[in-house]
């Protein structure tokens, strides 16, 4: 468990996992979250989804980033678009976060 200051369990249980099975246990998670993660993201590979742009991609001033109606991320290349425009987007390819793809009409 983890620790509470102020509660019962903290008070009368002693945390007796050591920092390194810890460790462990925690990049277990983010390794499977990942995994599952990859996996939904590839499902989404081939489809086309209404994107909001919020801006500019955080990795390239070439792309833009939004937001498809699942609130996942999409980056696609810039065009003649600004921020707060709605455009259709084929996914082609995806990251265990992120989907990426390019604008279709």
């Amino acid at each position: 468990y983890s620790e509470r200051p102020g509660t019962p369990a903290a008070k009368n249980l002693k945390d007796d996992v050591s920092l390194e099975d810890k460790k462990r246990r925690v990049n277990e998670i983010i390794d499977k979250q990942r995994q599952h993660s990859a996996i939904k993201n590839q499902m989404s590979i081939g489809k086309v989804f209404r994107v909001l742009i919020e801006g500019e991609s955080k990795k390239s001033k070439a792309d833009f980033a939004g937001r498809n109606d699942q609130s996942k991320v999409i980056v696609f290349p810039r065009k003649a678009y600004k921020k707060g425009d709605y455009v259709n987007v084929l996914v082609n390819s995806c990251t265990s976060g992120t989907l990426i793809g390019e604008i279709v009409d």
